[in-house]
């Protein structure tokens, strides 16, 4: 089995609506994604001979994900007011909208679930919310 692995950092603010602590409040984290493909076998023929794949081409689709991430509040849909929404649109902040509690589990799980459907064949995903502590999503 070959495994190719990289990985892609985004700055961002979230917070867990609902949750008992300090991370109910807006707070930012530098997000490390580190995502590993898998296969079996190496393109045996043309440029990419020797290759799982492209490492180039692995590299721009988690860096694109990582870049649409970068430098915005990320929230749950339901849990800020609409007028917030508004208020903080109307600022020109950057808001990013997601149909899940933003945490670093959720996170692994989703995208995974994008590059999956890019055609990746992802082992696994990780998240990383500091240096030390991270969420992994495999199948």
């Amino acid at each position: 089995m070959y495994y190719l692995k990289t990985s892609a950092s985004f700055d961002s603010a979230h917070f867990l609506h609902g949750y008992n602590g300090k991370c109910a409040n807006i707070h930012g984290h530098r997000w490390t994604v580190e995502v590993m493909i898998n296969g079996e076998s190496l393109q045996e023929s043309g440029e990419k001979r020797g290759m799982l794949i492209d490492f180039s081409d692995l590299k721009k689709a988690v860096k694109q994900l990582a870049d649409d991430f970068d430098h915005a509040l990320i929230y749950e849909t339901g849990s800020l007011k609409q007028s917030t929404v508004e208020a903080l649109n109307d600022e020109k902040f950057r808001l990013i909208e997601v149909n899940f509690r933003p945490t670093a589990e959720n996170f692994a799980h989703y995208f995974y679930d994008i590059l999956f459907g890019q055609g990746f064949t992802v082992k696994s995903v990780t998240v990383y919310e500091t240096p030390d502590n991270c969420a992994i999503y495999e199948v």
